[in-house]
């Protein structure tokens, strides 16, 4: 789910039912749907989004050249565990129930990215300058729309050289995975009914993820690839590959040769490959130069959304193994519980947080310490006080008044942009240290 970083110069456990795994009614963090009661909870895969965001706020803050990949992570995690919780659901009503999976996916995303919103066009319009303010008044009618990667895209403004001054550029994202998340059920629904639909979801999850390659291929030669970076149905493969590693043996038992092929792996040779997979993911991480690196946009992206699949598919399948408690362990865990609101909330205080010049690390490390201490505070905060309260159904988040609740917090946010007085054309200055970001 985002811009690439801010420029240098500017910018459950409760007891315990086998190692990293235990039995809970929701996947807590991130942009995943919460499951049905009983179903285990795969710590490795919290692990694995907390290593993603970890990824994601250096790169942004300048530290990691290819983190921005952990947003494909990110996707095939959720692509994983939607595709699952669907065909779970045919599997024992025969039809999967889309009103409630749509409502819980809003109950999960929408209140605390409201909150985010409202509090940073409040922030933008007591500190930031007339360039930030005006394209976050522009863009928050889009990020409301979950259409906000469309608007990018359509207004021209270039993802790798144009978001150092855009606090909702990130969202762009979050944009792909909420059409995903109307689209992709509906698509289940027909094409899992009756005999061998698994298999047949599988198949459709495939073909769509080289289509979306395809398509990846054929515009990722532009001079901007923001169209092909930030486009719903160029991103659609990593989706698409988590999908079809959701047919593996942990979601049922009809799921032909992707079962076959895990379930006949020992533990030892499944943690083996985790190892490589996971040291493959940093290693990109670590070395892919941006958008201009060989090979990204013509099937490089789509390797590693593979490998991010195969990883995801072993861990659920063996999240005892040792590669499973290595990446369910503590810190990257609590981490991926935080992802989500930790992702909406980094990019905002980057751009709004005063960097002190390039050239001098201990400042430049001192700066990236405090703006992620900043965002940890404020998504811990939004975790406590908005999300853990819809999630658990507190009162005020149960039913009419939940609705009532998230219509009022739009309605003050819709407010608030209506009120905030536009800037005048031309006023201020844009810190052209910020346009080098991409």
């Amino acid at each position: 789910m985002a811009p690439r970083r801010a420029p240098r110069t500017a910018p459950r456990m409760g007891p315990r039912t086998g190692p990293r795994t235990q039995p809970h009614a929701a996947l807590r963090a991130g942009p995943e749907p919460h499951l049905a009661p009983g179903r285990p909870h795969i710590g490795a895969l919290d692990g694995l989004r907390g290593l993603a965001v970890a990824a994601v706020l250096l790169f942004h803050a300048g530290h990691l050249p290819g983190g921005f990949l952990g947003v494909d992570l990110f996707f095939v995690l959720s692509g994983f565990l939607i595709t699952g919780l669907l065909l779970e659901e045919l599997g024992g009503h025969g039809r999967p129930a889309l009103v409630a999976f749509w409502g819980r996916r809003a109950r999960r995303l929408l209140p605390a990215l409201t909150v985010m919103v409202i509090a940073t066009l409040l922030l933008a319009w007591a500190f930031a300058p007339p360039a930030m303010l005006g394209p976050a008044l522009d863009d928050a009618p889009w990020v409301a729309a979950q259409s906000v990667n469309w608007h990018f895209i359509g207004e021209r403004i270039g993802y790798w050289n144009a978001s150092g001054t855009r606090l909702f550029a990130h969202l762009w994202s979050i944009g792909v995975e909420w059409q995903f998340y109307l689209a992709w059920p509906l698509v289940v629904a027909v094409a899992g009914r009756g005999r061998g639909g698994q298999r047949r979801v599988a198949v459709v999850a495939v073909a769509g993820a080289l289509v979306s390659l395809l398509l990846m291929i054929r515009l990722g030669v532009a001079v901007d690839t923001t169209r092909a970076y930030e486009g719903t149905d160029t991103r659609a493969f990593s989706l698409l590959l988590g999908a079809a590693a959701a047919t593996a043996p942990h979601f049922g038992p009809h799921f032909g040769p992707v079962r076959d092929a895990v379930a006949a792996l020992p533990r030892a040779a499944a943690d083996a490959i985790c190892a490589v997979l996971l040291g493959g993911l940093c290693a990109a991480w670590l070395l892919t130069a941006g958008e201009k690196a060989p090979g990204l946009f013509q099937g490089g992206m789509f390797a590693h959304s593979l490998g991010c699949a195969v990883l995801i598919a072993l861990l659920a399948r063996s999240p005892d193994g040792r590669a499973g408690r290595v990446i369910g362990s503590a810190v990257p865990r609590r981490l991926g519980e935080l992802s989500y609101s930790l992702y909406l909330w980094h990019w905002p205080v980057y751009l709004l947080l005063p960097r002190p010049p390039a050239g001098n690390w201990v400042w430049d490390w001192g700066w990236t310490l405090l703006a992620v201490g900043l965002s940890l505070l404020a998504a811990v905060v939004s975790k406590a006080a908005v999300e853990d309260p819809v999630r658990l159904r507190t009162r005020w988040a149960t039913g009419r008044r939940g609705w009532a609740a998230l219509a009022v917090a739009g309605a003050v946010a819709a407010g608030l942009w209506a009120a905030i007085p536009r800037p005048v054309p031309g006023a201020g200055t844009v810190d052209v240290s910020r346009l080098d970001q991409l």
